[in-house]
């Protein structure tokens, strides 16, 4: 791994503290939502599960917990991550968010904007430390979106 920064720790820090935040809920902030928001919760969720494990798999050796890449890893440009730069992000936000609407919890989909808030900001530190690593990581950056596929006209 890199030498691991401060940066490093403070953003799986936070990252573990929202997480477990997202465990506990406000009834007070319970929403209302029509019965297909509930189904399209559970769609989403599931959806989220699955776009994490693909992106764990594919990842493979080179995942860490920092956003500093490991030592000896490999840049990954093939299977989700031929189309999004931060899959496993994706995949987080997208099982938190179906999550929120499943059981309707203005709580937890607050929980989920901050997160939302906390890749952007830990994706650029880690974009930063992928182009220090990896040459290619510029021209890659140019053709895949951040959390959702690039659409190019």
């Amino acid at each position: 791994m890199m030498k691991l920064q401060t940066a490093d720790i403070t953003f799986v820090l936070i990252q573990c503290v929202l997480f477990f935040l997202y465990i506990f809920d406000m009834p007070q902030l319970q929403i209302t939502f029509p019965d297909f928001i509930s189904i399209t919760g559970i769609i989403v969720t599931v959806l989220g599960c699955i776009i994490i494990l693909i992106a764990l798999l594919q990842l493979n050796k080179n995942l860490s917990p920092f956003p500093s890449p490991k030592l000896g890893s490999q840049l990954i440009q093939n299977g989700l991550y031929k189309y999004i730069r931060h899959p496993i992000y994706t995949g987080i936000l997208t099982l938190f968010l179906g999550y929120s609407l499943y059981v309707a919890s203005g709580y937890k989909l607050f929980i989920t904007l901050l997160l939302l808030v906390l890749f952007i900001f830990k994706s650029r530190y880690e974009e930063k430390r992928l182009a220090l690593t990896f040459k290619a990581y510029s021209e890659y950056k140019k053709t895949t979106g951040r959390f959702l596929p690039k659409i190019n006209p």
